[in-house]
């Protein structure tokens, strides 16, 4: 299937390892020009130099400011973002009967507030070109909120409700908006929730991710690189009627439709 992505700008925050960085791997083979952000600089950085046409950018997207520096960077390098990758790291685990403000301002600061104002930076030359593609990373939490990630469920429920309204806004200018949800995906991050169940449970780490893959249908973590594959479509050229859209990437881990 011919993507439509070579030459394409596209913009991956979060991608110095995981999730993130995956799919900046699958779209930079795909032959798209690629900004790797993320605070730890100089691994982005070796990360970028790996990869076809792509370059890094340290940066912590929570400070003020920071989206403006993002984008106007990614513009210097390679021209208008077409691709925006709409991703970050996931707040601290807890209950909802724990958090507090300062917590709930963070969680939504991180998961909501920056990825819109990366939307609006780069969403008025999208419609103008008549095209454009934005992919969240979101949570299987969105569908079917996750025990002790109380933080990770308000954030990204706001941000599922943003994304919904905003694609049918932009549709009609060749715009889609879509979030694909991860279930367990094997990544660093998987690896310390599994070791805070071990903890809270008196198992090894291994018996508390044996206990989650056995939830799974697949009966396994998916790869990284499956994920990455999954954004790739939905930010190519054959994709361009799928908007609006919650696609899961879970190994059947959410039972519902």
């Amino acid at each position: 299937m011919e993507t439509g992505l070579k030459g394409k700008n596209v913009l991956v925050p979060g991608s110095s390892s995981g999730i993130g960085l995956a799919i900046a791997q699958v779209l930079a083979d795909e032959g798209a020009n690629v900004v790797l952000a993320a605070r730890r600089e100089d691994v982005v950085r070796a990360e970028a130099e790996k990869l076809p046409s792509a370059v890094g950018i340290g940066i912590d997207l929570n400070l003020d400011g920071a989206p403006a520096r993002l984008v106007e960077a990614a513009e210097k390098a390679f021209g208008p973002v077409d691709v925006l990758i709409l991703n970050s790291g996931g707040p601290p685990p807890g209950g909802a009967a724990d958090v507090s403000d300062e917590q709930t301002l963070a969680a939504v600061n991180q998961l909501l507030l920056q990825h819109i104002r990366l939307t609006n930076l780069v969403l008025p030359g999208m419609r103008e070109r008549g095209w454009g593609r934005i992919v969240a990373v979101g949570s299987s939490g969105v569908q079917s909120p996750l025990p002790n990630l109380a933080l990770s469920n308000i954030g990204r429920a706001g941000l599922a409700g943003y994304l919904k309204t905003l694609a049918g806004e932009v549709a009609k200018d060749g715009v889609t908006v879509n979030m694909v949800l991860p279930g367990r995906i094997d990544t660093d991050r998987v690896a310390s929730l599994d070791a805070g169940a071990a903890k809270r449970t008196g198992k090894t780490p291994e018996e508390a991710r044996a206990s989650s893959e056995a939830t799974i249908p697949a009966g396994r973590y998916g790869k990284p690189e499956e994920f990455g594959a999954v954004v790739a479509f939905l930010a190519s050229d054959p994709a361009a009627y799928v908007t609006g859209e919650q696609i899961r990437c879970d190994g059947g881990l959410v039972r519902s439709y």
